[in-house]
C-alpha cells in the first residue's frame, strides 16, 4: 500500500540498551519495534586489545512510526539515549513509501 504517513526510525545503541530505548519510544506513542543484534566496527588501531580484535556489540531498534510523532521520538532518543549517555545511541529516520501488514488501531473513545 502506497503511503507517505510513516517513517522508519533506526536507533543504534550499545548492547543491552535497546529495550530501554523502546521504553523511551513508547512514552512518545510508539507501539512497537524490532531489535536486531549487530556489532560496530572501529579503526584498526582502536579495535585491538592485547592482540585480539574487539568489535563493540550493538543493538539496532527499528520502529515504523507515524510522521506526526517522528520528531518527538528522535528528540527523546537524543536526550535520553545519546552519545553522551551509557547507551551511546544514534538515531535517524527514513521515509516509508510502501507498507504491507501495518494495521492502524482505532483510538478508543470513552462512552
Amino acid at each position: 500500500m502506497k503511503t507517505d504517513n510513516y517513517e522508519v526510525i533506526f536507533v543504534i545503541v550499545n548492547s543491552g540498551f535497546a529495550e530501554e530505548a523502546m521504553d523511551v519510544a513508547r512514552e512518545q506513542g510508539v507501539r512497537g519495534g524490532t531489535i536486531l543484534n549487530a556489532r560496530g566496527v572501529a579503526r584498526e588501531k582502536e579495535a585491538t586489545f592485547f592482540g585480539i580484535t574487539v568489535h563493540a556489540e550493538k543493538e539496532i531498534l527499528m520502529m515504523v512510526v507515524d510522521k506526526d510523532i517522528r520528531d518527538k521520538v528522535l528528540n527523546a532518543m537524543y536526550t535520553r539515549m545519546g552519545m553522551d549517555k551509557k547507551a551511546q545511541g544514534i538515531a535517524f529516520s527514513m521515509p516509508v513509501s510502501d507498507t504491507a501488514g501495518l494495521v492502524k488501531i482505532p483510538e478508543i473513545t470513552e462512552q
